[in-house]
């Protein structure tokens, strides 16, 4: 059986050039909310009023598998993408699935870990470091969670369409906005839990 290759739209041509360079120019804007945000955390991390600090509340070896969860769900979207070329649609839609499943996964986790801080008294209202932490941490999780939707329409549309090119463009900044939360996220990861655990 041979497969049947699409024949894509040239990226750096027409309308899917703009889709791309206005979905990048989307990019550079919440790079700048993250960038804002990673300042604030960076200079209200020492204010813990005496309370508790990054030592005493993170626990890397959670945040780890929070973090294999996002790495995996971005290896299933890239996944997703090849099948998109190869016109592969229940492939495509079945990595799609696979991605959202580890994207939620990555969701419930942080919500777990945010219940269970608020739980021992760490709410963002306890301290500067806290609310910075909450806030970033959280439009992190926020955005994943739009990602999760976007996901789910990007399904049916599959589904009920195939791959026009209308819908390669859509998952092409689909791909493009949730490799983006890998980045931010090992940004995260990195300079929040484990710079904060080792001090």
């Amino acid at each position: 059986m041979v497969e049947r290759t699409l024949n894509f739209p040239d990226p750096h041509q027409g309308v899917y050039a703009k889709t791309l360079f206005g979905f990048w120019m989307y990019i550079m804007t919440d790079c700048l909310i993250f960038g804002t945000l990673f300042a604030t955390y960076f200079v209200l991390r020492i204010g813990t009023y005496g309370g508790p600090g990054p030592q005493e509340l993170f626990d890397l070896p959670f945040v780890l598998v929070e973090t294999m969860c996002l790495l995996i769900s971005s290896f299933t979207c890239g996944m997703a993408m090849l099948d998109a070329y190869q016109d592969r649609k229940k492939h495509a839609i079945a990595w799609l699935i696979v991605t959202f499943l580890f994207g939620a996964s990555f969701v419930g986790l942080e919500v777990s870990e945010f219940a269970h801080l608020v739980h021992e008294g760490n709410s963002w209202e306890r301290s500067g470091f806290l609310s910075a932490f909450f806030t970033l941490v959280g439009t992190h999780g926020f955005h994943v969670s739009i990602g999760l939707l976007w996901m789910v329409v990007m399904m049916f549309v599959i589904a009920k369409r195939g791959f026009t090119p209308s819908t390669i463009r859509r998952l092409a900044c689909f791909r493009l906005f949730w490799h983006f939360l890998d980045v931010v996220w090992i940004f995260i990861f990195t300079f929040v839990y484990l710079m904060g655990v080792i001090g």
